[in-house]
């Protein structure tokens, strides 16, 4: 059985929207691949979860039933949750106040050790084909070929009204 493993950080001083979307690079990367995407994201949070993801990897080694190989795990899940927010006062012009929120989240990762076979088949040959790399279009579609000949004009729209002769 795969061995699985997590940790929690709770009451980090950012939102949970915010950290969800650094979580977002990060689920089901290795936790290599995960660990050097947290380490050069532009994102404040990043060091936290990155924190937490050392955290979880520990708590997996230290589980009866590791393998001993850091290679095989991966991030299996991981969420931000919203904690409490503190409530402040800012003072504001003509003796009003507004509220300022400062909220918190609760960080979770866990890791999950994959078995033995699955590694093998997910690693690409070097045979394969390359996969396209990430942002590039994909292949344009062949044209449509119902086309009107070329020297042939058609009247519609813009082929303009043909005169009317009248015969006398």
């Amino acid at each position: 059985m795969a061995v699985q493993a997590h940790a929690t950080a709770k009451y980090v001083r950012t939102s949970a929207q915010k950290a969800g979307l650094v979580l977002d690079l990060i689920r089901g990367r290795d936790v290599n691949a995960a660990l050097a995407t947290l380490r050069f994201a532009r994102k404040g949070v990043a060091r936290d979860i990155e924190k937490v993801l050392r955290s979880a990897i520990a708590n997996a080694q230290q589980k009866d039933g590791f393998g001993g190989d850091v290679e095989r795990l991966y991030v299996a899940a991981c969420y931000a949750n919203q904690g409490p927010s503190q409530k402040r006062i800012r003072p504001a012009p003509m003796g009003r106040a507004f509220r300022v929120v400062k909220r918190t989240a609760h960080l979770t990762v866990a890791v999950t050790e994959r078995p033995a076979e699955v590694m093998a088949v997910a690693r690409p040959k070097g045979g394969e084909a390359p996969k396209r790399p990430r942002g590039a279009k994909p292949k344009a579609k062949p044209a449509r070929t119902a086309r009107p000949a070329a020297g042939k004009k058609t009247s519609g729209a813009r082929g303009g009204a043909k005169k009317k002769t009248a015969k006398a």
